[in-house]
């Protein structure tokens, strides 16, 4: 029969340590592990916090004879942020500054760049610590914080299922499973490993969607997949009596997608049914903002702006807009 195997989805940021003061001055020890997670920690960077991390510093050595010589050593260094640049193909930060704290390497004042990669920790301290950035930090750290849409993208053997957040979208698991073909008079193997497909991506739902949270559910497939997923899943939660699916039956809508792939999320997320059913959501306005700047490119190309002086005719125009 079919074998199932389970994919579980990306961990998100790990937070290890937290010492916040009264005047909200103090340190959080992160460490990203997703690719998510680099973007989140470039967005809680600012110039002039103190950020700590290991690092590499090129270092010179003299031996017993005069002869000189240089090594990369592995050390911790405390910076004051000076410079952050994001390198999304690297999935790594390099962040420049000057040491603020004693090292045996390096001088009190002298620059190095820091790069953060993932599943390496940092601490990054801040003077005042906003409520901004520590609810980026909640949200990073947990992702189905406020991931209030849950999507099952599938197809015959495939499922990928997923929180849909305001600003990204969690792969939580991917269930794969080997469906042997129909044969003539006899569809036996192929149902069953079928019914243990789509019992697979049931528990999934139940164990990776908070229905505390999770307005709605999208079950997205090309054929009727979808259709035969859903009948199975509320058969047998009548069967089996599993309340937490058949109390949450009205959040289910069924979509249409053109495969069982994560990337075809998109364009359900971009069908006109799913946008009005999606209109409560946080989600629902970061689609929108998507869809309306696309549309902006495509009809307006001329009110694109890039480099400086592009941005100055931009605020010409706004200017003009208002008269």
């Amino acid at each position: 029969f079919g074998r199932t195997s389970w994919s579980l989805g990306v961990s998100s940021m790990k937070l290890l340590s937290k010492l916040i003061d009264r005047d909200n001055s103090g340190q959080i020890t992160l460490m990203p592990e997703e690719a998510e997670d680099m973007w989140h920690t470039y967005n809680l960077l600012q110039i002039k916090d103190s950020l700590r991390a290991s690092t590499f510093r090129k270092v010179q050595t003299e031996s017993s004879t005069g002869s000189v010589g240089s090594n990369r050593v592995r050390t911790t260094l405390t910076i004051c942020v000076e410079t952050i640049d994001f390198d999304a193909q690297a999935c790594m930060l390099r962040v420049k500054g000057t040491n603020i704290q004693e090292n045996d390497y390096v001088k009190m004042g002298a620059y190095h760049t820091i790069e953060l990669e993932l599943n390496r920790k940092f601490t990054l301290a801040k003077k005042l610590w906003d409520s901004v950035v520590l609810e980026r930090i909640e949200q990073a750290c947990d992702p189905g914080y406020n991931a209030d849409v849950g999507a099952v993208i599938m197809q015959e053997g495939l499922a990928h299922i997923c929180l849909v957040t305001s600003s990204m979208t969690v792969l939580r698991a991917k269930v794969e499973t080997t469906i042997p073909r129909k044969r003539k008079g006899s569809c036996t193997q192929h149902d069953k490993a079928l019914d243990k497909f789509y019992e697979s991506v049931m528990q999934g739902i139940i164990r990776h969607i908070n229905f505390e949270v999770v307005k709605c559910v999208l079950v997205a497939s090309p054929g009727f997949v979808k259709e035969q997923f859903c009948n199975y899943m509320f058969e047998q939660a009548v069967k089996t009596d599993i309340k937490l699916i058949l109390d949450n039956r009205s959040k289910f809508l069924q979509v249409h997608s053109s495969s069982g792939h994560k990337y075809a999320l998109k364009e359900v997320l971009l069908d006109t049914s799913v946008i009005g059913r999606l209109t409560d959501t946080k989600a629902a306005g970061e689609v929108k903002a998507l869809d309306d700047f696309y549309k902006m490119l495509q009809h307006e190309p001329d009110r694109a702006f890039y480099g400086g002086s592009e941005q100055f005719s931009k605020r010409e125009d706004q200017s003009d807009r208002i008269r």
